[in-house]
């Protein structure tokens, strides 16, 4: 087999796995609200605090990625998709215990944060020449389209008054496992490399920055977006399965023309669109309940849902910038991890703070520091400068 069959085969085993793991994404992401409401009756406080168990994981990614530096990238995809698929077995077998509930919601979002950055670093790598955030664009238009089954399945269990998790959480398990085997089917020699363990270097700084903004935005509107419907609206799982499908038959366009954007006007105007973008929304969601037409404040809510999860992919630009100031691609993989724990030292903490200011001063109040959040992750984008080629031959000639 020539070496661009090859190459092929390696990116069509990373898509295959990618499309079957993202039915349980599908599964999950639509679903976890509800299920936290409906067995666990939380409060927006307790739904706050719950984020710092899910959101440790990510936290810890970096230190995850340099204790098994040892083993192959398409390794620790692989156990990132089995880790996935036990977790949500594990609460479909135990779904109403707080214990067990907590561990195996760990461990599935052990391999749920540990997939993100080598799997980005896995699709860079099957990149030719230029073209990472084509690439980059396409491993996400995959994910998002097989997302549309996992929503559909929901669709189906959840749509009788009986709303049976343990079902649709065995599915997922089912899902991610299977993906697991198209992972770890995947030979790529260039991504057996050591890897260091940590970089931390001053090239990277606003990278680092972005990250810590990105984990703020992310989980205020992972945590009290879909929260706000739940409570506010009181929607059931099926509505956020709608809406994650139309979000995704638009983003199997959107993304790979958002990759392409990445390449042709670079990460600078991409991020800087995104947060301008973000903090429009958030105050839709902030405000969006003093509506008199409830039917009218719903529909506005939900297309903001949509625009959010499409918005997400704009993270793309964080990794391609990565990419492209860093000094060698064994540096790219540990440095993502990196920001994924960044983020998430931020994730897991600020929703609890959240939750407190929800109860205390209304879910305005948290939207209103997410905008200016927002405003702050604009002024850092504008602040991105691409170094030419020739300067890093440089750094890589001196180091």
């Amino acid at each position: 087999m020539n070496a661009n069959r090859y190459r092929c085969f390696q990116l069509w085993l990373l898509l295959t796995g990618t499309a079957v793991l993202s039915i349980s994404v599908g599964i999950s992401e639509t679903s976890f609200n509800n299920y936290y409401n409906d067995v666990f009756h939380l409060g927006a406080d307790a739904r706050g605090f719950l984020e710092f168990p899910r959101e440790l994981p990510g936290f810890l990614t970096a230190l995850m990625t340099g204790l098994l530096a040892f083993a192959p990238e398409t390794v620790l995809a692989g156990l990132s998709a089995t880790a996935v698929g036990f977790g949500m077995l594990g609460i479909a077998a135990w779904p109403a215990d707080w214990g067990s509930m907590l561990a195996f919601l760990t461990l599935w979002s052990i391999g749920t944060h540990l997939i993100m950055p080598v799997r980005s670093s896995l699709a860079m790598q099957l990149a030719s020449g230029d073209e990472q955030g084509k690439r980059l664009g396409q491993i996400q238009a995959v994910g998002i389209a097989a997302s549309i089954i996992g929503c559909l399945i929901v669709i189906a269990v959840m749509s009788g008054k009986d709303r049976n998790y343990r079902l649709l959480y065995s599915l997922g398990g089912a899902a991610a496992l299977a993906g697991s085997l198209f992972l770890f089917g995947m030979r790529m020699p260039g991504a057996h490399l050591e890897r260091p363990k940590f970089v931390f270097e001053k090239r990277f700084s606003i990278y680092y920055v972005l990250s810590l903004f990105f984990g703020a935005r992310k989980q205020i509107f992972i945590t009290f977006g879909p929260w706000v419907l739940v409570k506010i609206f009181h929607q059931p799982p099926t509505i956020f399965a709608r809406m994650w499908i139309i979000a995704s038959l638009l983003g199997i366009a959107f993304q790979p023309l958002l990759g392409r954007a990445i390449d042709r006007f670079g990460e600078r105007a991409v991020l800087m669109t995104d947060a301008a973008l973000t903090a429009i929304v958030c105050l839709v969601y902030g405000f969006a309940h003093l509506i008199s037409d409830a039917r009218a404040a719903l529909a506005i809510l939900s297309a903001c849902l949509v625009a959010d999860q499409l918005l997400f992919g704009t993270g793309m630009a964080r990794d391609t910038y990565v990419a492209k100031i860093a000094r060698s691609k064994e540096q790219i993989s540990p440095t993502l991890s990196l920001g994924v724990s960044i983020n998430h030292a931020v994730s897991m903490s600020l929703p609890s703070v959240g939750g407190l200011v929800w109860v205390k001063y209304g879910h305005s109040a948290v939207f209103v520091g997410a905008a200016l959040l927002a405003l702050a992750t604009m002024f850092t984008s504008s602040m991105i400068r691409i170094p030419p080629p020739a300067e890093n031959n440089e750094c890589d000639a001196r180091s």
